[in-house]
């Protein structure tokens, strides 16, 4: 095994280990901190696979756009009351953990097996410059030029009507 594959696996289990600890948490604030480090391991593994470009949006867009976001929504609805959130026994709860022991057992399957089954053997020539900034960048400004500049002046268009119905109420 490489050091790259290593590197994924770690990644790969720390993604899904601050996942179930996100979801564990009883502490939103707490639970916001580890979906922030499943976004970071993500953007890691992304950059294990060569897709520059989707590892830094994924850090710019998600773990920080997107985190401040959820982060003032938690402080807005000031969940201080814990007694609120608990959830008494359920039958969601027994489907939920049944489904969940039903997937774990397939992913034990699948990576258990001898990779027999696998499909795609082999990589794609260009897969080394198919995520990088530079061939993005080429897509959106040589072939998608005009879509990226029309779909910039309809956000523009809607900023300035915001701006305007935002303006009669003052």
């Amino acid at each position: 095994m490489s050091v790259e594959s290593i590197l994924f696996f770690l990644f790969a289990v720390s993604a899904v280990g601050s996942a179930v600890l996100m979801i564990l948490q009883r502490n939103p604030i707490m639970g916001a901190i580890y979906l922030i480090a499943n976004f970071f391991c993500i953007s890691a593994m992304y950059l294990l696979l060569r897709a520059q470009f989707v590892a830094i949006i994924q850090i710019l867009v998600y773990a920080g756009a997107i985190m401040v976001l959820v982060v003032f929504v938690i402080m807005l609805l000031n969940l201080g009351n814990d007694e609120r959130l608990a959830d008494p026994f359920s039958m969601k709860k027994v489907v939920a953990t049944v489904l969940v022991f039903g997937f774990l057992l397939e992913m034990l399957y699948i990576f258990g097996s001898n990779g027999a089954s696998v499909a795609y053997q082999e990589i794609h020539p260009n897969a080394a410059r198919l995520g990088t900034a530079e061939s993005i960048g080429d897509a959106m400004f040589g072939k998608f030029l005009l879509p990226f500049e029309v779909t910039s002046l309809l956000l523009l268009a809607a900023i300035v009507g915001a701006v305007v119905l935002a303006k009669k109420r003052l």
